[in-house]
């Protein structure tokens, strides 16, 4: 499961976040580690769509459209996480994202009784990515909270099975 982010920055240019987790899903992908892909994002609009950006660059990318799973409500990680299992059938997954991201996921997952592994994209280093390390911080303790009050997705939907 690759967790979302935009595509583009503000400034119109490219995400390097987003850049650097197709990269590593592809990678693991061509390697033979995953069979098929969970892309798990924000859908809030109908001009703001992470999973369906993922896809066309991961098709762009030779992977084949039949590969690939959207999951169109994963607005948070817990979501994106929980969703994996509860519409995906999934009890095992890999996780791609930043390690910062996937330390958060794999705790969110193992709460939520998945297994789960992080696979890390290259980080974003430097005034790019100190935004998102701030962001990070609320969002750990937001993880935690949740796990607290064991709160659940916004949306849960019908089963799509991976075959």
């Amino acid at each position: 499961m690759v967790l979302g982010t935009s595509k583009y920055l503000s400034t119109g240019h490219i995400n390097q976040y987003f850049k650097f987790r197709i990269n590593a899903t592809v990678q693991l992908y061509k390697s033979g580690k995953i069979d098929y892909i969970i892309v798990s994002g924000d859908n809030g609009s109908k001009y703001y769509n992470e999973p369906v950006d993922f896809k066309k660059e991961l098709i762009a990318e030779g992977i084949p459209k039949e590969k690939i799973y959207l999951d169109y409500a994963g607005f948070r990680t817990l979501d994106s996480v929980v969703r994996s299992k509860a519409i995906f059938g999934q009890d095992s997954i890999t996780i791609i994202s930043q390690q910062f991201h996937n330390q958060r996921a794999i705790f969110l997952a193992s709460h939520h009784g998945i297994f789960a592994i992080g696979y890390n994209a290259k980080d974003v280093s430097g005034r790019s990515g100190l935004k998102t390390k701030i962001r990070e911080y609320l969002a750990r303790t937001k993880a935690v909270i949740d796990v607290i009050f064991d709160v659940e997705p916004k949306f849960y939907g019908e089963s799509i099975e991976i075959k």
